[in-house]
């Protein structure tokens, strides 16, 4: 299906310890003051934990400049600065000048580092859970599980706007692999291979699968969509959703003198 995350694997450890997506804080090779033949393994593992301990301290304290952290983490402000160079390149934190606020005093305004849009979406955030609680608030208080389908209809209709027009520019047996280069442009990592008697649309990535979980009218409504878009009925084989690997929609062979598929009759999302 589509927007969530790919599900996690593994123990996932508190927010206080670690970054929720540690692929967002590089680790870019600096020296460490470690025993002589540590494993290089061992030294990366290090520098990505301190690294971010400092964005934690960050998230924690608000913009801080870099003799904060060192106070508060125990570092000295050369290793420090050697960390936040790094974040700053991987647009994680960024320096700003630090707000002084009555008179000024001389001299330059101290350099204060503060996180991202990028840094604070490393972070846990609640997204999924205020997207499941409105949608089961709107199912309550508007209509049950018909409310919820027009909701999601009305999402990916407007969301498959791109989509019909990169669709549309295509040649008819392209048709498959624009869309799946249209949703790969907003995040669902997706490809078109050929199978027999047509072929497969794969989505290797969910961003709404949490709540898809609990809501699969959101997979019904996407599968409508390609119905739509590619004049065939489709068939979905399988979802991200319910615990499978990958998104997998099944294009039959398309004869384009066919009227397109009913949005009601598009394959539907397996229970």
């Amino acid at each position: 299906m589509t927007q969530g995350t790919v599900r996690r694997s593994g123990r996932r450890l508190p927010a206080s310890e670690e970054l929720r997506n540690n692929g967002v804080v590089k680790n870019v090779g600096e020296a460490r003051e470690t025993p002589t033949g540590a494993p290089q393994e061992e030294l990366a593992t290090g520098e990505r934990s301190t690294r971010n301990r400092v964005a934690r301290s960050i998230l924690d304290h608000g913009p801080s400049t870099a003799t904060e952290l060192a106070g508060r983490l125990g570092l000295t402000q050369a290793a420090v600065r050697r960390h936040l160079d790094a974040l700053v390149a991987d647009d994680v934190v960024e320096a700003r000048e630090q707000r002084v606020y009555g008179a000024r005093t001389r001299g330059r305004p101290a350099k204060v580092f503060a996180l991202t849009d990028c840094g604070r979406d490393a972070f846990d955030q609640s997204y999924d859970k205020l997207a499941t609680d409105a949608l089961r608030w709107i199912q309550e208080r508007f209509g049950g599980d018909e409310a919820v389908v027009a909701f999601a209809r009305a999402r990916i209709a407007e969301q498959a706007t791109a989509y019909r027009k990169a669709v549309e520019a295509a040649a008819p047996e392209e048709r498959t692999e624009a869309l799946a280069k249209a949703l790969s442009a907003d995040g669902y990592a997706a490809t078109a291979r050929s199978a027999p008697v047509g072929e497969q649309l794969c989505q290797h990535h969910c961003p709404v699968a949490h709540v898809a979980e609990k809501f699969p009218q959101l997979c019904e409504a996407e599968t409508e969509i390609f119905s739509q878009l590619l004049g065939t009925h489709v068939q979905r084989l399988a979802t991200i959703a319910h615990g499978d690997g990958v998104c997998t929609t099944f294009i039959p062979k398309i004869s384009h003198t066919t009227d397109n598929a009913s949005a009601s009759t598009a394959g539907r999302n397996p229970a």
